[in-house]
């Protein structure tokens, strides 16, 4: 081969690597930030990146966009491995032009996004651009319908995490929207559909863009996020982590991991842990960190909606998505956020064919006319549609307060619990003693002499009625009452037990699901 064509190639590849040139790379790492083929290869396994599409240019002649070159067209795309395993990445370059997103912007990624669906593996889009670039009007926007299309078409079958790494405005957020995960970082993440400036112009509100869609903005009230950590660094860690709990597609299971923690394990501190006042509060992660392997475990959304808790833990090395009442907040009650928050991960296990395990202490749905308002109603039933559409392994745990409709949402058996364990805690009924005494033994009450001593007794007749595990199990809706030390055993050997599970559905088009 002629030197000239090996030095022509070297130049125009060495050109593309530099992006918008060093000047802009320097401005980037003022900024606090990485560039997109830093971002890549830091992600990555070492040497595994294999860049496709690297010499696309855009076919834009308006504006003076004829005369200005975009090395790589504001986007880096490929594939690579993460601990051996097969992924998709792209990652916008903002020091091309912004990184903003033309036509054949665009085409990068929805190339990537094709593949990655073709072969079955997740795909991760890195986002830190300036929007649409508003030279090529339509065809830029062409370009962002492509992408939402084919995260939807993807959505389900293979994992789609984004990372926000820079500003996502506009219409440019809801690619991010569609998918799996969502990461970002605080002091260098932004989300938002229309910027601080114009706010100000139309509305009059003076906000700052960290405030209207910075990391915790996201993570803590609007619940668009799912993930935050403090740097790029612990970002990139953090997304190889959750992939570990992930299959690369929707026809696989999740990597199974050595197991160096004793499967037949038990904790003695559970049994003490449920308060003698049913009042009084616990921490649920306690018991989530004791059951699984090597107390480790993976939250999902922990700053939002607190009064549940969401994540990814291994039982006897295998991938298990759990959905638990916390206690400390809100005293585990479910509410509008919770459901939205507990509803949207059971899809997404149940779609990655990960099992769930339910840990449930509720009292109840939150009563209240924001509530209400807002729709408690319809978020709720996301709970109870989820839960009963998911065919994956699913075991519930009643370690105290079962009470009502809330009972049923926590995947009770009616709702497809294959097994339901319950500690010698639980109280399973319509409401709470205090409150179903009070209706039932009303008139016994108020002509009582002692009003208090016979409330006391109508109070504790009820839950040695009704308000028991042993009631349930009686009637077969509680599999097992079992010693809160060796739960862990318990599940992990429910688990195993359900790995064959299989369930058949009407034929249909899709559900419903109450949005």
């Amino acid at each position: 081969m002629p030197n000239e064509k090996l030095t022509e190639l070297r130049e125009k590849t060495e050109k593309v690597m530099l992006g918008g040139g060093q000047k802009a790379i320097d401005k980037q790492h003022e900024n606090g930030k990485l560039t997109a083929r830093e971002r890549i290869l830091k992600l990555l396994d070492e040497k595994s990146f294999v860049e496709i599409d690297a010499f696309v240019e855009h076919r834009c002649v308006n504006f003076g966009m004829e005369n200005k070159t975009a090395p790589g067209e504001g986007v880096v795309a490929g594939y690579g491995t993460i601990d051996g395993r097969l992924v998709y990445i792209f990652a916008q370059d903002f020091t091309v032009i912004g990184g903003s997103l033309g036509e054949m912007h665009a085409a990068k990624i929805v190339k990537a996004q094709e593949m990655a669906l073709k072969v079955g593996a997740p795909l991760i889009g890195i986002n830190d651009s300036g929007g649409a670039r508003i030279q090529e009007g339509v065809d830029a926007l062409s370009g962002y319908g492509k992408i939402f299309y084919n995260n939807t078409i993807a959505s389900g079958v293979i994992p789609q995490i984004s990372v926000i790494l820079g500003p996502c405005a506009g219409g440019a957020v809801y690619s991010p929207a569609l998918t799996d995960f969502i990461f970002m970082v605080e002091n260098i993440s932004k989300m938002f559909i229309t910027g601080p400036d114009v706010i100000k112009t139309v509305t009059g509100e003076v906000v700052s863009g960290e405030k209207l869609g910075g990391a915790m903005t996201h993570n803590a009230i609007s619940g668009v996020a799912h993930f935050v950590d403090d740097s790029e660094e612990e970002c990139m860690d953090h997304i190889r982590r959750l992939l570990s709990f992930l299959p690369q597609n929707n026809l696989e299971t999740a990597p199974v991991k050595e197991v160096q923690d004793d499967l037949n394990r038990t904790d003695e501190t559970l049994n003490d842990i449920i308060p003698d006042n049913p009042n009084k509060a616990y921490d649920m992660k306690d018991v989530i960190y004791s059951l699984s392997d090597n107390k480790e475990f993976l939250e999902y959304q922990p700053y939002y909606a607190m009064n549940i808790v969401t994540g990814f833990m291994r039982l006897n090395g295998k991938s298990v998505g759990v959905i638990a009442s916390q206690p400390k907040v809100l005293a585990g009650c479910l509410d509008i956020n919770a459901s939205d928050k507990a509803a949207r991960f059971i899809r997404t296990c149940d779609a990655y064919n990960i099992p769930l395990l339910t840990l449930m202490d509720v009292p109840g749905f939150l009563p209240g006319t924001h509530q209400e308002y807002g729709g408690i109603i319809r978020h709720g039933a996301k709970m109870l549609y989820a839960y009963s559409e998911a065919t994956v392994p699913k075991v519930t745990v009643i370690t105290r307060k079962a009470y009502g409709g809330s009972y049923i949402a926590m995947c009770n058996k009616e709702l497809g619990a294959d097994v339901v364990l319950a500690w010698p805690t639980a109280e399973i009924a319509v409401m709470g003693p205090d409150g179903a005494a009070n209706i039932i033994f009303k008139k016994e009450i108020e002509s009582a002499e002692d009003k208090n001593e016979k409330r006391k007794e109508k109070i504790e007749e009820y839950r040695n009625t009704v308000a028991n595990p042993y009631t349930a199990a009686a009637r077969g809706y509680v599999d097992a009452v079992i010693e809160p030390a060796e739960t862990r055993k318990r599940i992990i050997s429910s688990f195993d037990m359900l790995t064959g599970k299989r369930v058949l559905r009407p034929e249909k088009k899709h559900g419903n699901i109450p949005l």
